[in-house]
């Protein structure tokens, strides 16, 4: 990748800073899906998981067994057919297709859109 990845530590730092709000672990089974909820309502407003490449069907380029983080936030339903046209973008994983997408966390998309789109789950959410 040109662009450097968004890392999950970066985007748990973001939400730190950002939404005073730190990444919840829910299920035994899937240890490093982290959630993220505002502290007033407790509504979700982004996960976190990692998923195999072949999930997405995609591959890795030196672990075909590997796994990718995704991002998977709220967004504006009108947005998300634009979205999906674009490299890095898939149909929620495990949440709402309408309401939700998911990002991949490789470097495909830029950082300052991922934590724009994170900023508008995050308002999405509110009430």
């Amino acid at each position: 990748m040109n662009k450097q990845s968004v890392s999950r530590q970066k985007i748990f730092q973001y939400a730190k800073e950002n939404f005073d709000t730190t990444p919840q672990y829910l299920w035994e089974k899937y240890p490093n899906y982290a959630v993220f909820k505002h502290t007033h309502n407790q509504k979700w407003f982004g996960i976190i998981v990692d998923l195999p490449y072949t999930k997405l069907n995609l591959s890795h380029p030196s672990d075909p067994n590997g796994c990718i983080d995704l991002l998977v936030i709220k967004a504006d339903p009108a947005a998300i057919p634009t979205l999906l046209n674009n490299d890095g973008y898939h149909p929620a994983y495990h949440m709402n297709k309408t309401h939700w997408i998911s990002l991949r966390l490789d470097g495909t998309i830029p950082e300052d859109e991922i934590y724009y789109l994170l900023n508008e789950s995050y308002q999405l959410t509110k009430k």
